[in-house]
């Protein structure tokens, strides 16, 4: 079986699913098994965004027009 006719049996399932339990655990399962966008940053990566949180935390921002002014 390929994987469109696997997603459709599946969406069938769940749309005959009447527990509300498991409805909620078909939820956790798929949202625990979805990729992290973090995960596939570089250090680097991580870094930026972590210092760019730590500067809007201590009150360190530029407008929008700053920003594109610099030619970032």
């Amino acid at each position: 079986m390929n994987t469109q006719a696997s997603k459709m049996e599946l969406i069938q399932m769940i749309k005959d699913i009447e527990s509300s339990d498991l409805i909620e655990k078909v939820k956790q399962l798929i949202l625990q098994n979805r990729a992290d966008f973090w995960d596939d940053l570089s250090d680097n990566e991580k870094e930026d965004i972590e210092k760019g949180i730590e500067d809007l935390d201590n009150n360190k921002r530029i407008s929008y027009n700053d920003f594109l002014k610099k030619g970032f």
